[in-house]
């Protein structure tokens, strides 16, 4: 299971990679690992302001359909274009090409909120 060090995770196995104010989000190894083959992801919020722990999209696998939750508020500043035409690239990239969407956060004190990567270990052991 890779869990990478510099990352933030949350309860919800959403990752974060933080850049000053602006977050990258996407699913864990863990969460695409149980989702199983992913067929499709909608997210349709950017530009949108949302709070912390609302929904900002779906994932659907072959066997369900998952939301995506917002791991500090923020604004949606962009969407990986990757993920409409090959949204298979989370099973084989979650940390990288597979990423969801950008969030300029609000405020960086959410970010003291999220898991680190020995905590999320633990989560899900």
């Amino acid at each position: 299971m890779n869990i990478p060090e510099n990352l933030k995770y949350t309860k919800d196995h959403e990752w974060v990679l933080v850049d000053g104010e602006i977050a990258t989000v996407g699913i864990t190894d863990f969460a695409q690992g149980e989702l199983g083959d992913i067929v499709f992801v909608e997210i349709e919020t950017e530009g949108d302001d949302l709070d912390k722990e609302e929904v900002f999209g779906t994932i659907e696998a072959v066997k369900t359909v998952s939301d995506l939750y917002m791991p500090v508020a923020g604004t949606i500043i962009e969407i990986n274009p990757e993920l409409e035409n090959k949204p298979e690239i989370v099973n084989q990239e979650p940390y990288k090409g597979g990423w969801m969407v950008k969030i300029k956060v609000k405020n960086t004190a959410d970010l003291n909120d999220l898991l680190s990567a020995e905590d999320y270990k633990e989560l899900i052991s």
